[in-house]
C-alpha cells in the first residue's frame, strides 16, 4: 500500500513537471474521472484538458469549477457518445487536430446495468463498448500523442501514460471462441472479458510502445455515476449499497489523489525507462501494470503468464482489431 501521505507529497511536486502538460480525460464529467481531474488541474501549472462525454450541461458545471482551481488552465468539452467506435473517432479528431502531444489519456467511461446484451447501432454490448472497445480505440488513435510526449527534450515529455479505470486483480477465464460474447453474454461474462482482456492488452501494449506506460486500475467502492443508466429502481438500490457501504469506500478526494498519483508517480516506469523501482525479471511486463486502489500491484499473475504463453494475448488483440475493421467497415 502506497501511503496517501506519500500520494500527496509527489502531487505536490507536479509542478516540477512544467507547464503544459496535457490530458485527456473520457469519463472526465463524473466520478473517477472527475476527481482525477480535479486533482490534476489542482497540482499541475497551465495545463490542457480534455473532457469526453455525452452531457454538455454537466461539463459546463466541471469546466467553471476546475477554471476555478486553476485559471490558467485551458479546458475543452468534447460531445460525443463513446459507446460508439465512430464517435471514438470522431472526439479523437478533434484533439489531434490541437494536440501533436497528449502526456496522459484517463479511461473511466462505464455504465451499471441490469439488462442483458444492449447492442449498439455497431452491433457492439453497449455496457462491453464502454468497458473495452471503445478505451481501446482511444488508445489505438491517441498513441501517436501519447508516444510523441517523450520525443522532445521538454521537461513534460517525461510523462506519457494510459489509465484504464475498471477491475484489476479480477481476472477470470475468458471464452476464447467467443470474445465478443455474441453467443453466451451475461453481465457477468461482460465484466470478466472487459477485465481480463484489459490486463492482457495493457501488458501487449507495453512491449510495443516502450515509451508510455500502461496502467489497469482497480478503484475500490467509490461513487460515480455509474448507475445514471440503470433506472430509477436500480439506480436507488445501488445509492442504498453505497450509504451501506461507506465505511469500506475511498473518499472521492482521495480516489482522485491516488489515481493521480499513479498517472504521473515514477513508481510506474515506462519498460524504456533505466532503473526500474518494480522488480520483474519478465520483459513484457515491464511499462504496464495492474494496479489495486491502494497503489499496491495486483493481477491473477499465474493466469495471465498462461495466456502469454499460449499466445492469448495476441489473440485479444488481433480479435479487438478484427471489431475495429468490420465495425468501422467502409468509414
Amino acid at each position: 500500500m502506497v501511503a496517501l501521505s506519500t500520494v500527496r507529497a509527489h502531487n505536490a511536486s507536479l509542478k516540477n513537471l512544467g507547464p503544459g502538460l496535457v490530458a485527456v480525460f473520457v469519463g472526465g464529467t463524473s466520478g473517477i474521472g472527475l476527481y482525477t481531474a480535479r486533482e490534476f488541474v489542482r497540482y499541475t501549472i497551465s495545463p490542457t484538458v480534455y473532457l469526453v462525454g455525452r452531457n454538455e450541461t454537466q461539463a459546463r458545471q466541471v469546466i467553471q469549477e476546475l477554471s476555478l482551481i486553476n485559471p490558467s488552465g485551458k479546458f475543452q468539452f468534447i460531445k460525443t457518445d463513446a459507446s460508439l467506435l465512430r464517435g471514438v473517432d470522431s472526439a479523437c479528431e478533434v484533439i489531434q487536430q490541437k494536440e501533436s502531444q497528449i502526456n496522459l489519456l484517463f479511461l473511466s467511461c462505464g455504465i451499471f446495468t441490469l439488462k442483458g446484451r444492449d447492442d449498439t447501432s455497431e452491433g457492439l454490448d453497449k455496457k462491453f463498448s464502454l468497458h473495452y472497445y471503445a478505451r481501446m480505440r482511444f488508445i489505438n488513435n491517441l498513441i501517436p500523442q501519447l508516444t510523441q510526449a517523450t520525443s522532445s527534450k521538454s521537461s513534460t515529455s517525461a510523462l506519457s501514460r494510459v489509465i484504464t479505470v475498471l477491475g484489476a486483480g479480477h481476472e477470470t477465464k475468458i471464452d476464447l471462441g467467443d470474445l465478443d460474447l455474441k453467443h453466451k453474454y451475461s453481465l457477468n461474462s461482460c465484466d470478466v472479458h472487459a477485465t481480463t482482456m484489459s490486463s492482457l492488452i495493457v501488458e501487449g501494449l507495453a512491449s510495443r510502445y516502450p515509451s508510455t506506460t500502461f496502467i489497469h486500475t482497480y478503484p475500490g467502492i467509490v461513487k460515480s455515476g455509474i448507475s445514471r443508466e440503470a433506472g430509477p429502481i436500480v439506480g436507488r438500490l445501488v445509492r442504498a449499497i453505497m450509504f451501506l457501504g461507506r465505511p469500506w469506500m475511498v473518499g472521492e478526494q482521495e480516489s482522485g489523489e491516488r489515481h493521480l498519483y499513479v498517472a504521473t508517480s515514477g513508481r510506474y516506469p515506462c519498460s524504456m525507462s533505466r532503473g526500474q523501482s518494480r522488480v520483474d525479471s519478465v520483459e513484457s511486463r515491464r511499462g504496464a501494470y495492474l494496479v489495486n486502489w491502494d497503489g499496491s500491484e495486483v493481477g491473477n499473475r499465474r493466469l495471465l503468464d498462461e495466456y502469454h504463453t499460449s499466445g492469448a494475448g495476441r489473440k485479444v488483440w488481433e480479435h479487438t482489431e478484427e471489431m475495429f475493421q468490420t465495425v468501422l467497415k467502409g468509414v
